[in-house]
């Protein structure tokens, strides 16, 4: 950052730039409206910008030719000057990558940079496929445990005679307070790093926030203890200890360091997970795909080889490449990504098939007619970043004071200085000095710095012990104000998979034997629906006979012999193929089954109707009290499911919820949470399948159940352990809470500051001689902190 105060009105030189964040671009254009200059972080117009070079692939541009020499002349020191910041240097990512800000998702440019609002290190918009490379992630706790590490003796050398009232013996006493100033200095210089770079940046152009506040504060106190340590001469008699030693604020400062350090690794570390979300929907196609050449050779190629027109095989168990349509074979493909939905669908020539959806029983050829960003899939991808980027997190409270509470201080601690030059008794200059330093002190943000934090760790820890597991801070905070919540069907109010809800038999046969021989014909078969009837006869204790002569029909059932008698098991159409008659009772009983939400298999044994047997995804037992609880708290239900709509609101009326979107895709639910919010509705989504993860994503508050998928999971800010709906009354609960704790450490530490800076400005003086001593100084901002972390544990006795 020093090259740009070296030539700081040089820059002004350069082509025009504009001081607010860059616009959005479209993500699928190699271009953008505006670039950061690395080295001094100015923001330029690309389109008009005379200077640029080209490093490692990237097109960089700079305000001049003065910023562009410097960094041609060593391009990896500006690349990676935030200080080991995470994210600060980007690696792999292809030329022509869009980055953006975490904090401000309006914030766009093509390659890596800073934000020119929050000073933070961009982050490509999309992750690649693959293993992540959490280097940075590692470097960045390893660098807090660090800080701890250094921490911990400075504050106890620091503190300990005012808590434990230790008393260090000379020549100790002199020994800890060179280990106290070295150690300190090393987590400000070091540590503090990123945040001097970041505070830096905010002042070009003029966008103070948090680091700002952090980086004036730490500054001036470790200057201020620097000098008072060194040369303790330079103070008057008043504020030197009866050793003659001037009061420090090295722990002070060390101990703000290593709490926004603390802070930036729990961000980090949730964004990462946000990341890996996405890097799961990419994964779910296939690295590779089997294609077949014009004279009907085959060979495996890389999947972006593959073109609209190509000819694929799909084996048993493969995923499918990409979206096409079947031209020879059938099979069962499992399509719940799309629909959410465990039962498969046949899949026939002349029917569409979606890349990411896994082939169960037989070969299928297809022909390829979408590829790359226009699958299905790759569209679900860009959704769920474009949700999650859309969504600026919640502004910092430390962000939205500092706009107004630097350039206050500031004036205040010029004001000091003026007046006690002006009017103060002698040596003036001496006192407006150390008054102006002392405001600036005493304005260092520890208890603010604490508030946040460590009201949301607590909540945090609080929250599982209850079954709820809280990803980031946002959650928690807007979890409160949610009005609306939409759910999914299939496990999230079911158990997710199906289960034999009845079985009706008649002609002469008991239900033992009628689920004995279904079973038998279904034991040899992968299909949920038959792993169901399977189950039930193992749950009851049934013997299963063998079945032989076995043979499937595809999209009708399967027929074999068992023990001597000829039995089909399937729907009306492998009824009406094996001749047996279906009469209107047996017909009316059955849709009626269908109305309640159950898929009824026929059993026929030899020629006749034997059974019915009813299947269906049983609501989950605590669902039905859980909305009732929830509507009585006022929040409006709504049931978002790809399931057939006769199922769906035959769910829908066991639960008593009014409002049901059946037959959707993964875009239609986020469609719907969109639409939702722009009516001004605070959404809540809980959901667990692949097909929810763009709508958790989309949604003020994403919660997903516990044993879903991963996908859903790392979307969700959200997890309820045990998949129990009941969790999100106490989450909100817990929400309620934490919210409320926070106000009242925001409180304190207000305070504190409203108190504490016109203390140290000197206005007390005039009547009563009171200068604040930086030695009480220290003391009270550690009482701030201690009040400020004994409210926040009060936390855990919360009721939720």
């Amino acid at each position: 950052m020093n090259a740009h105060h070296e030539h700081g009105h040089s820059c002004c030189g350069g082509a025009g730039r504009e001081t607010d964040a860059a616009p959005a671009v479209d993500s699928t254009r190699p271009t953008a409206q505006s670039a950061i200059d690395p080295v001094c972080g100015m923001t330029v117009d690309p389109h008009t910008s005379k200077h640029r070079a080209v490093h490692a692939g990237h097109t960089y541009h700079f305000c001049s030719a003065h910023c562009r020499d410097k960094f041609m002349a060593g391009p990896e020191r500006y690349l990676a000057s935030d200080g080991g910041a995470p994210g600060a240097t980007q690696t792999g990512a292809p030329a022509g990558t869009i980055y953006t800000c975490p904090m401000h998702p309006e914030v766009r440019q093509i390659g890596p940079g800073h934000c020119p609002k929050c000073g933070m290190a961009l982050e490509p918009l999309l992750p690649a496929a693959g293993v992540a490379d959490d280097s940075d992630l590692r470097a960045l706790a390893w660098r807090f445990w660090a800080l701890v590490a250094l921490t911990i003796p400075v504050f106890l050398l620091a503190m300990g005679p005012h808590l434990f009232g230790w008393h260090i013996q000379p020549p100790w006493g002199s020994i800890a307070g060179w280990s106290e100033a070295v150690l300190g200095t090393i987590v400000v210089l070091w540590g503090g790093a990123p945040f001097f770079a970041r505070g830096w940046r905010s002042l070009k152009p003029w966008n103070p926030n948090m680091y700002t506040l952090i980086a004036l504060g730490t500054g001036v106190a470790w200057v201020y203890s620097a000098v008072a340590f060194l040369a303790p001469g330079l103070f008057p008699a008043s504020f030197r200890d009866a050793h003659g030693a001037v009061g420090v604020y090295f722990e002070s400062a060390a101990v703000i360091v290593t709490l926004v350090t603390m802070g930036d690794f729990l961000e980090f570390r949730a964004r990462r997970r946000t990341g890996s979300a996405l890097r799961a929907l990419l994964d779910l196609a296939p690295k590779v795909a089997r294609r077949i050449a014009r004279d009907g050779s085959e060979a495996d190629v890389a999947l972006d080889e593959v073109q609209a027109g190509d000819v694929l095989r799909v084996r048993p168990g493969e995923s499918v490449p990409v979206d096409g349509e079947v031209i020879e074979g059938a099979s069962h493909v499992d399509e719940s990504m799309l629909t959410g939905e465990a039962m498969p669908v046949a899949k026939a020539a002349g029917e569409r098939v979606t890349g990411g959806t896994i082939n169960q029983g037989g070969a299928l050829t297809m022909r390829a007619d979408k590829v790359g960003a226009e699958t299905t899939l790759a569209r679900i991808v860009a959704l769920v970043a474009s949700a999650q980027r859309s969504k600026a997190p919640l502004q910092r409270v430390a962000d939205r004071v500092a706009g107004w509470f630097v350039p206050a201080v500031v004036v205040v601690a010029a004001l000091a200085f003026v007046a006690w030059a002006a009017i103060g008794p002698e040596p003036r200059w001496t006192h407006a000095l150390i008054a102006a330093v002392s405001v600036l002190i005493i304005a260092c943000p520890c208890a603010l710095g604490l508030a946040t934090p460590i009201s949301i760790m607590v909540a945090s820890g609080r929250g599982a012990h209850a079954g709820v597991l809280f990803r980031d801070a946002t959650a928690i905070e807007t979890l409160r104000d949610v009005d609306t919540l939409i759910v999914d069907k299939t496990g999230t109010l079911t158990q997710g998979k199906p289960s034999l809800q009845a079985i009706h038999a008649f002609a002469g046969i008991d239900e033992a034997s009628a689920l004995a021989l279904a079973a038998a014909l279904e034991r040899p078969s992968e299909h949920p629906l038959a792993q169901a009837v399977v189950a039930a006869a193992g749950e009851r204790g049934i013997e299963v006979p063998a079945v032989e002569d076995f043979h499937t029909r595809s999209g009708q059932g399967v027929r074999g012999q068992v023990q001597g008698h000829d039995v089909a098991l399937g729907n009306a159409a492998l009824m009406q193929g094996a001749g047996v008659p279906l009469e209107e009772g047996l017909q009316a009983r059955a849709d009626a089954l269908r109305e309640n939400g159950a898929s009824v298999l026929l059993l026929a044994v030899d020629g006749a109707a034997a059974a019915l047997l009813a299947i269906a995804d049983a609501i989950k037992t605590d669902a039905p009290r859980a909305l009732e609880n929830l509507r009585a708290e006022g929040l409006r239900i709504v049931m978002l499911t790809g399931d057939h709509r006769v199922t769906a609101q035959a769910v829908a009326r066991t639960l008593g919820i009014e409002e049901v979107h059946a037959d959707v895709s993964p875009q239609d639910k986020a469609a719907v949470v969109e639409r939702l919010r722009h009516e001004g509705h605070r959404v809540a989504m809980a959901g667990d399948g692949i097909n929810d993860a763009p709508a958790l994503a989309s949604a003020d508050v994403g919660i997903a159940m516990g044993g879903g998928t991963d996908v859903a999971m790392e979307s969700a800010p959200v997890t309820l352990v045990r998949g129990e709906l009941s969790a999100i009354a106490r989450a909100r609960a817990l929400s309620q809470a934490t919210v409320r704790n926070i106000h009242q450490n925001l409180f304190f530490a207000f305070v504190y500051n409203a108190v504490g800076i016109p203390i140290a400005a000197g206005v007390l003086y005039p009547w009563f001689g009171i200068v604040l001593s930086p030695m009480i100084a220290a003391l009270a901002m550690s009482l701030s902190s201690v009040s400020v972390v004994s409210n926040a544990l009060r936390l855990r006795n919360a009721r939720i």
